[in-house]
C-alpha cells in the first residue's frame, strides 16, 4: 500500500527534440486510493528482472520531479542524466537499467550494426551515444527489431506491468513513451502509467488518452 499511496498522491501530467512534447496539458489526474489496489503485489511478481523495472518506476516517482528535453553529454555505457530531471524516454531507460538492461548501450550496437533500419527524422548520419537511446522512434525501432512488439488493443486488461507503450500525442508525430505499472485502477479497469510528461515521472490513469502507437513487453 505504500507504493500505492506514494504514486497515486504525485499525480499530473514527454517532450523533447528527442521525441517527446514539453507538458502538453495543465490538468491533473486525481484517483481515489480507494480504487488503485496492487495487481498483482509488487513481491509476487517474476521474473526478477520484471520486477526491478517496476520497482525503479515506482522510486522514479519520488525522485524525478522535472522534465527536461535538453540534450545532454553524458558517460557511455550507463550514462543518464540528472535524477532529479529528465523526459519520457529517461523513465523506461532508468527502470530498465536497474534489471540489467543498459539501452544506451543496446541501442547504439544495434544502430551500430543496422543504421539505415533507424527513422532519419532528425537529419542524423551516424550514432550518437548521448541521445539516440533517449529518443522515442529509436526505442520503438530497437524492441521492434528484437521482437518485443505486441498487438495494439484498447483492452486495459492486455497491458501487463512492466509493459512499454508509446503514443501519438497529437496526430502529428508528436511521440511518447511509458511503462505500465502494477497499480490497477478497479473503476476503469487498467493499469496507471508511469511517464514524465512535463512534471516529472508520475503513476497516472492515461493509458487511453492518447493514439497508442506501440506496444511492447520485454521480459
Amino acid at each position: 500500500m505504500r507504493f500505492i499511496t506514494r504514486c497515486c498522491l504525485i499525480l499530473l501530467t514527454c517532450g523533447f527534440i528527442l521525441s517527446c512534447p514539453g507538458n502538453t496539458s495543465n490538468d491533473s489526474y486525481p484517483i481515489s486510493l480507494d480504487t488503485v489496489i496492487e495487481r498483482p503485489a509488487l513481491s509476487e511478481i517474476q521474473p526478477e528482472e520484471l520486477r526491478l523495472v517496476l520497482a525503479s518506476a515506482g522510486e522514479q516517482t519520488e525522485i524525478t520531479r522535472n522534465y527536461t528535453q535538453d540534450y545532454f553529454a553524458i558517460p557511455y555505457p550507463n550514462g543518464d542524466v540528472p535524477p532529479a530531471t529528465g523526459a519520457c524516454t529517461d523513465v523506461v531507460i532508468r527502470a530498465f537499467r536497474k534489471a540489467g538492461v543498459d539501452l544506451q548501450k543496446e541501442v547504439h550496437e544495434d544502430m551500430v550494426a543496422n543504421f539505415a533500419a533507424y527513422p532519419k527524422k532528425w537529419g542524423l548520419t551516424k550514432t550518437d551515444t548521448n541521445i539516440d537511446h533517449r529518443r522515442v522512434p529509436n526505442l520503438q525501432t530497437f524492441l521492434a527489431r528484437k521482437g518485443k512488439a505486441l498487438s495494439v488493443t484498447s483492452d486495459g486488461g492486455k497491458y501487463r506491468p512492466g509493459d512499454i507503450v508509446s503514443w501519438d500525442l497529437n496526430g502529428r508525430g508528436m511521440t511518447h513513451i511509458g511503462l505500465v505499472s502494477n497499480l490497477w485502477n478497479q473503476e476503469t479497469g487498467r493499469h496507471l502509467i508511469v511517464h514524465n510528461i512535463g512534471g516529472g515521472t508520475k503513476a497516472e490513469d492515461r493509458l487511453f488518452e492518447w493514439k497508442i502507437t506501440g506496444h511492447f513487453r520485454y521480459f
